[in-house]
């Protein structure tokens, strides 16, 4: 086996994680800082960082976990460095769906004003509820992949999305 062979496979590993997991990995992103310029950043910083690390790569849990995992390392860093662009305790949600595609304009301000009232009140959960919140429904981990992600107890991370979606009921229903 020639040195190429390894950094061929890892290519085309990291090249196949891209077109699987990138869109998940930047809608996570994109749902904690709220900006596509930032997010798009740190999702590039994430993939570099997993070819970095290619060499000390196991296979444990899933791809996707292990790029989620870097991806929350690097908003907590650049959360701690004070960047400009966001704090943690500020960051808020957003959905990273395609366009509206409804059928009226009425349909579409009805959205549009849920999705206002979902992202105010997602503003108002704890940075911990309001992440474990977004890996669950927006990037469609289960809770152990979660829990992997965030280096917290299965337990944490169930006790997070509980108290985070009874709270956003507690807020929406006020």
């Amino acid at each position: 086996m020639t040195a190429v062979e390894p950094i061929a496979a890892d290519t085309e590993r990291l090249t196949h994680w891209f077109d699987q997991h990138g869109a998940a990995v930047r809608g996570y992103l994109r749902g904690l800082v709220r900006r596509d310029d930032v997010a798009d950043d740190i999702t590039q910083d994430v993939f570099r960082r997993a070819w970095q690390a290619r060499a000390n790569y196991r296979e444990q849990g899933t791809p996707r976990a292990f790029l989620l995992r870097i991806a929350d390392r690097l908003v907590i860093d650049r959360a701690r460095k004070n960047r400009p662009e966001f704090q943690l305790d500020e960051m808020g949600w957003l959905a990273a769906e395609p366009p509206d595609r409804l059928p009226t304009p009425t349909a579409g301000v009805i959205e549009k004003e849920s999705r206002q009232e979902l992202d105010t009140a997602m503003e108002l959960l704890t940075s911990s509820q309001r992440r474990v919140l977004l890996l669950r429904f927006y990037s469609d981990m289960s809770f152990a992949e979660i829990a992997e992600t965030l280096d917290c107890p299965l337990s944490t991370a169930l006790s997070h999305c509980r108290r985070g979606l009874l709270a956003l009921r507690q807020i929406i229903s006020e």
